[in-house]
């Protein structure tokens, strides 16, 4: 048993100095996120030369982690071709949208009788910063934000079992709801579909709320639609 003199594990966890990340883990943390982001877009060659240099790394950093996202299907390596950003599953995505769009509905329309007041100042508070990143532009803060939405209506609920199984969605789903809000227009359409939702739970009002959340996620799916029928290259059966 600890004495009263003994530090807690969450503060003396606090106190420690994080821990620095290798040359690889860093290699692969920025080639992942230029993969999650789009900015090596689905079906394009991976140059390890160039990655190298701007990197300012070895070849081995870089092979190792092409290796580990290999391992994580978000690069396919082709022996005596290369590697290549592995392209998007069109029919995983649909899938993983219908469940979501399942099990988001009910939670909002749980969330207009039973979130407590402070998820809903959470809300509040997302919805205000949601708003200048959408005029701005800013696609990773806004998709942070837009994360952090969704899973504020499951905690605020404490529906642990849901919250898990939404965070399994949102990271398979991660690589194409970032390419989807790089046009402007739909930040802004995102940013006012989560408005009407929470003016629906704000109201108390649970069908409101879930038409609205519905209709939010229908929005996704369709912009979803029509990038796999403008940029076909960009993804697979």
């Amino acid at each position: 048993m600890l004495d009263g003199g003994s530090m807690t594990g969450e503060r003396a966890a606090r106190l420690r100095p994080e821990r620095r990340l290798s040359k690889a883990d860093q290699v692969y943390a920025e080639i992942k996120e230029s993969i999650m982001s789009g900015v090596l877009e689905p079906g394009q060659a991976i140059d390890k030369l160039t990655l190298c240099a701007k990197l300012g790394v070895s070849r081995f950093p870089v092979t190792t982690a092409i290796n580990r996202l290999a391992f994580e299907r978000l690069v396919s390596i082709e022996p005596q071709h290369g590697s290549f950003v592995a392209k998007i599953a069109k029919r995983d995505v649909a899938e993983w949208l219908m469940i979501r769009r399942a099990l988001e509905a009910e939670i909002a329309n749980n969330a207009a009788n039973t979130l407590p007041d402070a998820a809903r100042r959470d809300l509040e508070r997302n919805l205000r910063y949601q708003q200048p990143a959408a005029e701005a532009h800013d696609v990773a803060g806004f998709y942070a934000l837009d994360l952090e939405f969704h899973r504020i209506l499951a905690r605020g609920l404490d529906l642990a079992q849901a919250t898990e199984i939404l965070d399994m969605l949102h990271s398979h789903l991660e690589r194409s709801r970032r390419i989807l809000l790089v046009p402007r227009s739909n930040l802004t359409k995102a940013y006012e579909g989560h408005q009407r939702v929470y003016d629906a739970i704000v109201e108390r009002d649970g069908a409101k709320a879930e038409q609205a959340m519905r209709g939010h996620l229908d929005a996704t799916r369709a912009h979803f639609e029509t990038l796999v029928n403008e940029h076909p290259e960009l993804f697979m059966a």
